[in-house]
């Protein structure tokens, strides 16, 4: 038997729904045809792919393999479409970007000119974690993320760094803290602290910081919403360790001031990575070509927020 795209496509769809039922759904397909292109791509093979239950168990060591072909050939196969699919050559489809919550409030100075460069093409923008947006460039599932670069490993991408993330204390004007103009990070750690949860790239970065200072960090409030972070500082009694372009989301409020972070003085390489792939995806290469010539520019705020 001939091995087709479409079971492809079914081992792909399994892989992410975990349920043959929700991957036939997703492939708008019934349950027994997407079994059976599974089979026959296994007899195309000589391999088994999928573990044998009445329910979905995963993928045998062969199958793994065979997921990751899969994953890089439908890449492939999308790029092509996307390639061909205007006859006048200019660059259509969407743009799928993975952003750390951190670097959110920077990435309309690239999407911006990218759009409008190309005006046939669209973004797609989702506030993802690094290891998250390391897993959809492994996947083909994104185009291009924007993460930390220096802090835990990149595997297998093309890095381009945007700019140096720096660290603000955001607390109360009127509590212990709101009279200074910088702070030790040592200091800052007994503050009633709101911070993003571990699973955040930025909290360990974070953490890395306060130990470096010989302090550990308890939290009062972990979440991994910015908005709880900054309702929780609207509300009052709470202060928080946010980098400087994530001030641009949350705003400004009476009543709380932004302090420098001393001793040390920390600061974090951000940028663009897109698969390490010859050749690149037509779009990754677009908005790569955008993130090398369009300066991202993350201003210092100033001390007391109006």
């Amino acid at each position: 038997m001939t091995m087709q795209i479409k079971h492809l496509e079914y081992l792909v769809a399994l892989s992410r729904e975990k349920h043959f039922a929700r991957a036939a759904a997703a492939c708008h397909v019934t349950q027994p045809t997407l079994s059976a292109g599974i089979k026959q791509l296994e007899e195309s093979l000589g391999v088994l792919i999928v573990e044998r239950g009445q329910r979905f168990r995963g993928f045998t060591a062969q199958g793994e393999r065979v997921l990751g072909w899969a994953r890089r050939i439908l890449g492939d196969v999308d790029a092509l479409q996307r390639v061909v699919s205007d006859a006048d050559g200019e660059l259509v489809g969407r743009l799928r970007l993975g952003v750390i919550p951190s670097a959110l409030a920077t990435v309309a100075q690239l999407t911006g000119p990218f759009t409008t460069m190309n005006p046939k093409t669209s973004v797609t923008v989702l506030s993802q974690t690094s290891i998250d947006i390391q897993r959809g460039l492994d996947d083909f599932t994104l185009d291009a993320g924007i993460t930390y670069l220096d802090n835990e490993p990149l595997m297998h991408v093309r890095p381009v760094p945007l700019y140096r993330e720096h660290y603000r204390l955001v607390t109360p004007v009127s509590g212990p803290a709101g009279s200074l103009s910088q702070i030790p990070w040592r200091d800052a750690a007994d503050l009633p602290l709101c911070l993003l949860t571990p699973d955040m790239q930025n909290r360990r970065i974070i953490d890395g910081h306060f130990r470096a200072a010989g302090a550990v960090v308890r939290p009062r409030i972990e979440t991994n919403s910015l908005i709880t972070i900054w309702t929780h500082l609207r509300r009052g009694g709470y202060s928080s360790v946010l980098p400087e372009a994530m001030l641009g989301v949350v705003g400004s409020a009476d009543g709380l001031v932004t302090i420098p972070l001393v001793e040390p003085d920390a600061s974090q390489s951000v940028g663009l990575i897109v698969p390490d792939r010859d050749p690149p995806t037509p779009l990754a290469a677009a908005f790569l070509a955008v993130a090398e010539t369009v300066p991202v520019v993350v201003g210092r705020s100033e001390r007391r927020a109006s």
